[in-house]
């Protein structure tokens, strides 16, 4: 199933490809639990939800996906972490040239038709949106041997990680983790409709124009090793975003009154508005090849 939020925070699910079936009266006291809490329910009790959901789908035809507005699927999960680089995306890396790292996103996520903000920050270079395929935790996990991983897995989701490029920092607060800085949508995708999640072709476009077009194939550390290795170190909880990682190639600058899409092969489209005070920027950056530049006299940048 295709899993989303809409209008006033109703729960519907994809029927046909291009109809919405609201399922919210499945859900008890869903206006006094909040759209996360519903979800993360939703999550928890998906065998007893998915047959709820499986009935009034079989008796409602829906409306018109155009005719909704749509949220990010997750309101504002309790963790979103996202992996460092982790794709082999040019020649001579291998899986080996990428240690397991990352880092924390604003949870504060951004749904299909709302707005990124760009601040006027003079020692950032570029702006860049990266086209992440992300996983969302189904259980409570911790200690994860690799082998289970993927039975804490729930379902998949599209991410945009927003980077503010060329910067020394000490911590990735302003680099990763500004607020507005994570879109989210257009639904979860259920674990069922995507048998192999390494196998699914991520593509972005900027105001129409195509961008990033890549494979999961082309990841490092797979998302069992990811699960296991976070897992030492933090519980994951139902509702909790994991974004995998990008494959820097197609990356190109954003700046205020663009418009940045994506999607997952024949799995749904989400576009996303960029707003802002930033100045037009537009270096032509690859991380991994360009490295921030301290500031003259050394140390980090300020802002």
């Amino acid at each position: 199933m295709k899993i989303l939020r809409f209008n006033d925070d109703r729960i519907g699910v994809i029927k046909n490809g291009n109809m919405v079936v609201d399922v919210s009266d499945t859900i008890s006291a869903r206006k006094a639990k909040g759209p996360q809490r519903v979800m993360e329910e939703i999550i928890e009790g998906w065998r007893k939800y998915r047959r709820r959901f499986e009935k009034v789908l079989a008796e409602q035809d829906g409306v018109p996906l155009d005719s909704v507005q749509l949220r990010s699927p997750l309101a504002r999960p309790g963790k979103f972490l996202a992996a460092f680089s982790n794709y082999i995306d040019r020649a001579g890396r291998t899986a080996d040239n990428f240690p397991n790292e990352y880092f924390y996103k604003s949870p504060d996520l951004v749904g299909p038709g709302e707005s990124v903000e760009l601040r006027d920050i003079p020692a950032c270079v570029v702006y860049q949106p990266e086209a992440e395929f992300s996983f969302v935790i189904g259980k409570t996990a911790k200690d994860v041997p690799e082998k289970k991983a993927l039975d804490c897995v729930f379902g998949y989701v599209p991410t945009f990680d927003i980077s503010t490029r060329g910067m020394v920092r000490r911590t990735q607060f302003i680099g990763k983790g500004q607020g507005s800085h994570g879109c989210c949508g257009p639904w979860i995708i259920t674990k069922d409709e995507i048998p192999d999640p390494h196998n699914v072709v991520v593509k972005s476009w900027n105001n129409g124009e195509p961008r990033q077009n890549y494979n999961t194939s082309n990841m490092a550390h797979k998302i069992p090793n990811q699960i296991a290795w976070l897992t030492k170190f933090v519980q994951l909880s139902p509702g909790d975003v994991v974004a995998t990682g990008t494959f820097h190639e197609g990356l190109m600058p954003i700046n205020p009154g663009d418009a940045i899409e994506i999607e997952f092969e024949n799995l749904g489209r989400a576009k996303f508005l960029v707003t802002g005070n930033s100045p037009r920027k537009t270096v032509d950056w690859l991380p991994g090849r360009d490295q921030p530049k301290p500031p003259e006299g050394g140390g980090i940048h300020k802002v």
